[in-house]
């Protein structure tokens, strides 16, 4: 088992930046694939952007070249930066890990607006 925990999340004017982290924690694997889902009121948990241990990374359109993902193997933690901030980028923001198991963080709570 695999624990994820994802401090950061807030609130931000539209046009800011703000970064999400995820460390994990047991039984960590050095192969993964790591992603972020987020959630907005009223709709289905969707995908934003994964990364792999051998380092290819998908986005999901609406946030190609506002969001990157990337991560820190020995600190075993996974970042998301996003820059340009809409407020429909406003939702419940979940980290993801595929590895010997899959396993979710409890999610942080993202808020844009002026």
């Amino acid at each position: 088992q695999v624990q994820l925990v994802e401090p950061g999340g807030g609130l931000v004017q539209p046009g800011g930046s703000l970064r999400l982290s995820c460390a994990a924690s047991g039984s960590i694997f050095s192969i993964y694939v790591m992603g972020w889902y987020r959630q907005a009121p009223g709709k289905q948990r969707e995908l934003v952007a994964y990364i792999t241990s051998g380092g290819i990374t998908y986005y999901t359109d609406s946030v190609k070249g506002r969001f990157v993902i990337s991560t820190n193997n020995a600190k075993n933690t996974m970042y998301l930066q996003m820059n340009s901030l809409k407020p429909e980028d406003t939702a419940v923001y979940y980290c993801h890990r595929i590895d010997s198991t899959v396993d979710w963080g409890q999610g942080t709570q993202v808020t844009v607006s002026s």
